[in-house]
C-alpha cells in the first residue's frame, strides 16, 4: 500500500478524532469561563465526547484505521514529547531523604493500589493504570503507562474517567486537613504534593493555605512526577513476554518500546539543558494536543457498557487507593519530622 493510499485510509478517522478533540477544547474553555477554573480537563472531556458520539451513532468501518492510528501512534508521539517537560533539576531543591521518601511512597502506593484493585476484581491492566495514575501524576501517568502494558480502550477510559472525578474531590477535601487537623504549612504542602494528581490541582489545593504551601507542594509534586520515567521503564521490561516468531522460532518483544526510549531521551536532554527553553512550551503544548486527540479516538472506540460495568469497582479502588496513599504520605511526613 502506497503512502497516499494509507493516508487516505487514515484520514476519515483522524479527522473525526480531531473534531472531537477540538470540541473538547472548546468545552474546557467554556467551562473555565463559566466556573472560573478548569475542573474537568479537555483530556477527560475528549473521552466522554468520543464515547457519546460512538454511543449515539455507530461508526462506519472506514473510520476505524484513522481512529486506531490516532489512539496508538499519536499517543506514542505525545508521550515522547512529554519527556521534554520533565527535568531532573527539581531534585536540586529537595533533600536526599525527601527524594528517597517520595520514591518509597510511590512504590508502596503502586503496590498497594494494584492489590486493592485485584482484590476488588479489576483486570490486571486496569488495576495497574489506576495504581500508576493515583501514585504518580494522574492522567499523564495513565496515558503514558497504557501503551506500555497494552491496555485496551475500555480500561483506559474507565481509569481516566473515574480517577478524574476523585482528583477533583481531593482538591476540595484536602484543605480540611490543614484547617481542622492542626497541620503546619510545610506538612500540608508536602501532603498535597504527595497525594494530589496533577500540578494544577496541587496549586488549587495549596493556594488557600499560602505561598509556602504552594512552593512546598509544587516541589514535592515535581519530584513525584520524576518517578514516571523509572516506573514506565520497569513496566516495559516486566510486561514483555516471550513470543513465537512466524517461522516457529522463539523470539522476544523489544524490552523497551521506542516511545519510552524517546521519552527518556528528551527528559535527559532537558535535564542537561540541551533543549532550548523556547522549545519546551511548544513541545509541551504539542504533547497535550496530541494526547487529547488520542483520547478522543479512544472514546470513539469505547463500549459504554464496559466502562459503566466497571464503574463501581473502579471508584472503590481509586478511593481506597487515595486513602492508602494519604496514610503512607502522612507516615513519611512523620518519619522525616517535617515541622
Amino acid at each position: 500500500m502506497s503512502l497516499a493510499q494509507r493516508a487516505n485510509k487514515i484520514l476519515p478517522g483522524l479527522a473525526l478524532s480531531s473534531a472531537v478533540a477540538l470540541l473538547a477544547f472548546v468545552a474546557e474553555h467554556v467551562e473555565t469561563g463559566l466556573l472560573g477554573a478548569r475542573w474537568i480537563e479537555s483530556l477527560v472531556l475528549a473521552i466522554a465526547l468520543g464515547i457519546a458520539v460512538c454511543t449515539i451513532k455507530p461508526l462506519k468501518p472506514a473510520m476505524k484505521p484513522g481512529i486506531d492510528f490516532s489512539a496508538k501512534f499519536l499517543l506514542e508521539i505525545a508521550i515522547v514529547l512529554l519527556g521534554a517537560s520533565i527535568s531532573l533539576s527539581a531534585i536540586r531543591g529537595a533533600g536526599v531523604w525527601l527524594i528517597a521518601g517520595i520514591a518509597i511512597v510511590v512504590v508502596l502506593s503502586i503496590a498497594a493500589t494494584y492489590l486493592i484493585g485485584r482484590a476488588l476484581g479489576l483486570p490486571p491492566k486496569l488495576a495497574t493504570l489506576i495504581a500508576c495514575g493515583n501514585s504518580i501524576c494522574g492522567n499523564s501517568a495513565i496515558v503514558a503507562v497504557a501503551p506500555v502494558i497494552e491496555a485496551d480502550s475500555q480500561e483506559i477510559a474507565a481509569a481516566l474517567a473515574f480517577t478524574a472525578v476523585l482528583g477533583i474531590a481531593a482538591v476540595f477535601l484536602l484543605p480540611l486537613f490543614y484547617f481542622h487537623f492542626g497541620m503546619s504549612v510545610p506538612q500540608y504542602g508536602t501532603l498535597a504534593g504527595l497525594t494530589v494528581y496533577a500540578v494544577p490541582q496541587v496549586l488549587a489545593a495549596t493556594a488557600p493555605v499560602g505561598m509556602l504551601a504552594v512552593q512546598t507542594g509544587t516541589l514535592v509534586k515535581l519530584v513525584r512526577v520524576l518517578m514516571l520515567g523509572p516506573v514506565i521503564f520497569l513496566l516495559s521490561i516486566l510486561t514483555k513476554t516471550e513470543t513465537t516468531a512466524p517461522d516457529g522460532r522463539s523470539g522476544h518483544h523489544s524490552l523497551v518500546p521506542w516511545f519510552i526510549c524517546g521519552f527518556l531521551g528528551l527528559m535527559a536532554l532537558r535535564s542537561f539543558g540541551l533543549i532550548p527553553d523556547a522549545l519546551v512550551a511548544p513541545m509541551q503544548t504539542a504533547s497535550g494536543v496530541l494526547t487529547v486527540v488520542a483520547m478522543a479516538a479512544l472514546g470513539l472506540s469505547v463500549n459504554i457498557r464496559s466502562v459503566a460495568h466497571a464503574g463501581g469497582r473502579v471508584i472503590a479502588a481509586a478511593t481506597l487507593s487515595l486513602l492508602t496513599l494519604g496514610a503512607i504520605s502522612y507516615g513519611l511526613i512523620a518519619a522525616l519530622q517535617i515541622q
